[in-house]
């Protein structure tokens, strides 16, 4: 009885994802077409942040309890993740078109900003309050970008002055509250029934826990693609990795220093290496194709391998 319950409740998890991605992708991009702002900045902001939720309320959490430690591979196994994985899956499922600014800046952005985690991190095994400084100065000098971004960029679509900004609005935080609670459920319930199956709580960690904190960027991201919102679906991940180390981490460092295991050095050159990838595999065609996307997710798989070793 226990296990159908638990059963029940990952299904009705996983359907909540599904529809909250619907609704708070169609308010997203409902948000940008009314106001003429690029899809590109929506997907790099209010779905970017959005769908970082999980992480960021964890590790910010952790943080004001005293337990920081849990922040470094919480980002860096989600940035990870969130490229090799979610792309690698979204580009399988449908070929996923790159704006020339991902490309030349965007990319190259989060491959800067990780190496400076990076940097920071293996200098004194700890990011320090100064450290979470310089992050959030970064992500203001980011902010700054899109805000320039916005203002010279042009939609091609008219808006929808069908549907009223207050409805739109709603549709965003109906959405993002559904993806939340829905991941939520999801990872609790199949957690669950992975104890009960008598699989370790390492491997737990590693798949169900790992992978369930990126719901909410698969779910959104995948949708996106579908609907023909691609913008939506790149700048959501490139966002929210930015959003994961520059914020998240900033902010964490800002409340207790936040300590750098020399384990998380490999994690994150394979951060690191993810971005790079990315950025070699939508250089061509400014596109990601469905060969990019398996290629992401062999890198994934062997990097699985190595955590598993280990």
């Amino acid at each position: 009885m226990h296990m159908l319950m638990e059963m029940i409740l990952l299904v009705v998890g996983f359907a909540m994802l599904i529809k909250g991605a619907d609704i708070f992708v169609e308010g997203a991009a409902g948000i940008a077409a009314k106001f003429g702002i690029p899809q590109l900045v929506i997907g790099l902001t209010i779905v970017a942040m959005g769908t970082s939720a999980p992480e960021a309320a964890v590790s910010i959490a952790a943080a004001c309890k005293g337990t920081a430690d849990i922040t470094i591979g919480n980002v860096v196994g989600s940035n990870t993740i969130n490229i090799l994985v979610i792309l690698g899956i979204t580009a399988l499922i449908v070929a996923v078109a790159v704006q020339q600014s991902t490309v030349r800046y965007e990319i190259p952005f989060v491959v800067l900003v990780s190496i400076v985690l990076l940097a920071m991190g293996a200098m004194d095994g700890v990011i320090g309050r100064m450290d979470g400084g310089i992050l959030w100065a970064l992500f203001l000098v980011y902010f700054i970008y899109l805000f320039l971004m916005a203002k010279h960029g042009k939609e091609e679509e008219e808006a929808q002055a069908d549907e009223p900004f207050w409805k739109l609005l709603v549709f965003v935080v109906f959405g993002i509250a559904l993806i939340v609670i829905g991941a939520d459920v999801s990872v609790d319930a199949a957690s669950e029934i992975a104890r009960v199956i008598g699989l370790s709580e390492r491997f737990i960690g590693l798949t169900i826990v790992a992978l369930g904190t990126s719901l909410p960027e698969l779910c959104t991201s995948v949708v996106a693609a579908t609907k023909g919102k691609a913008d939506l679906a790149i700048g959501n991940i490139v966002g929210s990795n930015i959003f994961n180390i520059l914020f998240v981490v900033g902010t964490t460092a800002l409340i207790i220093p936040v300590p750098f295991n020399p384990a998380f050095i490999a994690d994150s050159v394979v951060a690191i290496a993810a971005a790079v990838l990315l950025w070699i595999c939508v250089l061509p065609k400014k596109k990601l194709t469905r060969p990019g996307g398996a290629v992401m997710l062999v890198g994934y798989a062997g990097y699985f391998a190595y955590l598993m070793m280990k």
